[in-house]
Formats: C-alpha cells, structure tokens, sequence
C-alpha cells in the first residue's frame, strides 16, 4: 500500500478547472478541481510526455496543450488521439484544507 502525501492546500485550487502541478514523493502529479471535487493525475502526457499541467480542462478532460491529446480526469483513459494510452490516476483525500494524494 502507498504512502499518502500532502499535494497542495484547498486554497490552491480554487475554481474549477484548477490545475495545479506538484511532485508528491518524487511523482510529477497534477492536481485537478472538477466540479467541486479533486483528482490527481501524472503530470505526463502518454503521447509526447508533455507536462498535462500547461494544459487546461474543458468537461471533465484534460487537454494536453502540445498535441491535443485529451484524459478523463477521473480514470486517465486517453479520450482523444493522437494519446492512445492512459495516465496513471492517484488516490486523492481532502483532509482539513490539505490535499492529500496516495503514492506508491
């Protein structure tokens, strides 16, 4: 089992749509407020391993700016060419006003 890790504050992703990028125990994570709720994903497009915190989120996908490649925030699954593999999808608790995220 993965240790948890702080990420970020509450108060560092306010709106939604946030991204905000942090390394989590050696991890490049980025740290995405959707819809009130936060999820955490590698910092690393499949495609071209372009950081996926420059990019923005538009309806629950995270599009990487480079290429275009969109993920599913809450599962990683690559939901639009040229990215056909997923990112990896970390654990997230909010606890108080601190984001916590489950690394291995």
């Amino acid at each position: 089992m993965g240790e948890w890790v702080r990420v970020a504050g509450v108060d560092d992703c306010p709106g939604d749509g946030c991204l905000h990028a942090t390394t989590g125990d050696g991890e490049e994570i980025v740290v995405v407020k959707w819809e009130g709720e936060f999820f955490a994903l590698e910092d690393r497009c499949s495609h071209q391993d372009f950081p996926l915190s420059d990019g923005e989120v538009m309806d629950g996908q995270l599009e990487c700016i480079f290429h275009g490649a969109k993920f599913d925030v809450r599962t990683g699954e690559a939901v639009q060419l040229p990215a056909i593999r997923p990112v990896r999808t970390f654990p997230v608790e909010v606890r108080g006003d601190d984001i916590f995220v489950q690394v291995e």
